[in-house]
C-alpha cells in the first residue's frame, strides 16, 4: 500500500511542487522506507519546510498526555517549531505567525479514528485558521490503522471541547484522514481551500507508535472505550506497559469485577484479573488491582459499549474506589469529562441513577450505523 507521503515523495504533488510549507506534523509521519516527511522533501520534492506546527505530545511524541509543548527549534531537522499544545485553550489554535511566509499548510498524521484523539482537532482547527489566512491545506491521506467500523454516539451541541471538535461526529468514524479532512471541511471549516493527496487503502500501513499511551494496534481498538476510565479516579493502564489494555485502582477486587464483566455479552475480548502498580499517572507508585484485557477477535469487538460495561461493573463492584474526574479536563472545567467524551450527558446520568447501561450502549451504536458522513 501507498500513503499520501508515498505518494508525494514518488513525485505526485497534486498541485504541492514549489511551495513553501509549515508541516503539521509528528514523528509518525514517515514513508514506506521510514524516511520522515521532513527527508521526503528535502530529498525529492520542490518544496521549503518553512517550519513544523506540532500537535499534543510534540513532533516527536514525547510529551504525555495534557503535558504541554514548548515552541523552539526541532533538534533534529533544525526547523523552527509552533506548539499547537500549550497551557490553555487559545494555545490550541494557529495564530498569524503559523501562516507568515508559506504558501500552503502539510498535515501527515498517523491517526486511530477516535473522535476524542486530539490530532483531528488539531487539524480542523488549523484548517479554519488556514482558511481566515488565505492559507491552502493539503493532507497527506493514511489508512485508519482500526478500520471502518463506527461507534456513537453522535456528538451534541453543547458538548465541544477539543476531545469532541465538531458536533455531529461519533466517537469512533471509521474514516481515513482524508476523508475525515474532508467533513471537517463540510462542517467546520467550509472556507479552506483543501487538498488531499490520498492513500491507497487496499492494505495497512506499518503502525508507528502516534503517542506515548498509544503502543500497539491493539490498543487504538480498545482506546474508544477504555478511554473513559480517564474521566475516572481509576488508573486507565498509564504509567504501565499497557494502558488502556489493563485498568483498576487499590482495593479493587479483580475477581468480581471480572465475574461482573463476563455477565455481559462482550465479542472479541476476554478478561483476566491482574496487579499491577504504575510508574506516573493516577495512583502511581501504589499496587492497584484490575483487569487487563485480551482481545481476540478485532472485528467482533465493540469499544464504546465494552466501555460502558466496564464503567457500571466497577460502580458496582468496586463504588470505594470508584469516582468521577473533577480536575479540568482538555482545558474544560464546567462540563464533567465523562460528558465531554460520552458527547452528552447522558451515559452518567444512567450510570448515576443506577439504571442498566445496555440500552443507552445500543442506542449509541445504532446512531453510529446510521451516521453518513457524506464525504
Amino acid at each position: 500500500m501507498q500513503t499520501g507521503l508515498d505518494k508525494l515523495g514518488a513525485g505526485f504533488t497534486f498541485g504541492l511542487e514549489g511551495k513553501r510549507v509549515a508541516l503539521l506534523c509528528n514523528h509518525t509521519a514517515v514513508d514506506s522506507w521510514g524516511r520522515h516527511v521532513v527527508q521526503v522533501m528535502r530529498e525529492q520534492t520542490s518544496n521549503t519546510v518553512v517550519r513544523l506546527l506540532s500537535p499534543e505530545h510534540g513532533p516527536w511524541g514525547i510529551a504525555q498526555d495534557m503535558e504541554a509543548v514548548a515552541s523552539g527549534t526541532d533538534a533534529i531537522f533544525g526547523v523552527p517549531t509552533l506548539s499547537l499544545y500549550g497551557d490553555n485553550r487559545e494555545s490550541l489554535e494557529p495564530t498569524a505567525a503559523a501562516f507568515e511566509g508559506i504558501d500552503a499548510v502539510v498535515y501527515d498524521i498517523q491517526d486511530i479514528g477516535t473522535r476524542y484523539y486530539t490530532y483531528a482537532a488539531s487539524l480542523a482547527l488549523t484548517m479554519k485558521a488556514a482558511a481566515a489566512a488565505g492559507v491552502p491545506v493539503w493532507v497527506l491521506d493514511r489508512p485508519n490503522p482500526t478500520g471502518h467500523y463506527r461507534e456513537g454516539p453522535l456528538l451534541r451541541p453543547g458538548f465541544e471541547s477539543f476531545c469532541g471538535l465538531v458536533a455531529g461526529l461519533p466517537i469512533r468514524h471509521g474514516l481515513p484522514v482524508g476523508r475525515l479532512a474532508k467533513w471537517f471541511l463540510a462542517h467546520y471549516a467550509p472556507g479552506c481551500e483543501l487538498h488531499v493527496i490520498p492513500a491507497d487503502t487496499h492494505g495497512r500501513a506499518p503502525w508507528v507508535p502516534p503517542s506515548p499511551n498509544m503502543p500497539s494496534v491493539e490498543t487504538a481498538l480498545v482506546y474508544p472505550g477504555m478511554c473513559f476510565l480517564e474521566a475516572t479516579t481509576l488508573s486507565e493502564g498509564r504509567g504501565t506497559t499497557a494502558p488502556f489494555l489493563q485498568f483498576g485502582a487499590p482495593g479493587v477486587d479483580p475477581i468480581a469485577l471480572v465475574d461482573a464483566l463476563r455477565m455481559r455479552e462482550c465479542p472479541g475480548v476476554d478478561f483476566v484479573p491482574v496487579r499491577f502498580k504504575p510508574a506516573f499517572g493516577k495512583h502511581a507508585g501504589e499496587v492497584c488491582a484490575g483487569v487487563y484485557l485480551r482481545v481476540f477477535d478485532a472485528t467482533a469487538l465493540k469499544s464504546v459499549i465494552l466501555g460502558t460495561f466496564v464503567l457500571q461493573a466497577l460502580m458496582k463492584t468496586a463504588p470505594q474506589a470508584f469516582g468521577w474526574r473533577t480536575a479540568p479536563y482538555e482545558f474544560v472545567s464546567d462540563v464533567p469529562a465523562i460528558d465531554l467524551l460520552w458527547g452528552n450527558d447522558e451515559l452518567r446520568l444512567t450510570l448515576e441513577k443506577g439504571k442498566d447501561i445496555e440500552k443507552l450502549a445500543m442506542k449509541a451504536h445504532s446512531e453510529a450505523n446510521n451516521w453518513e458522513p457524506g464525504v
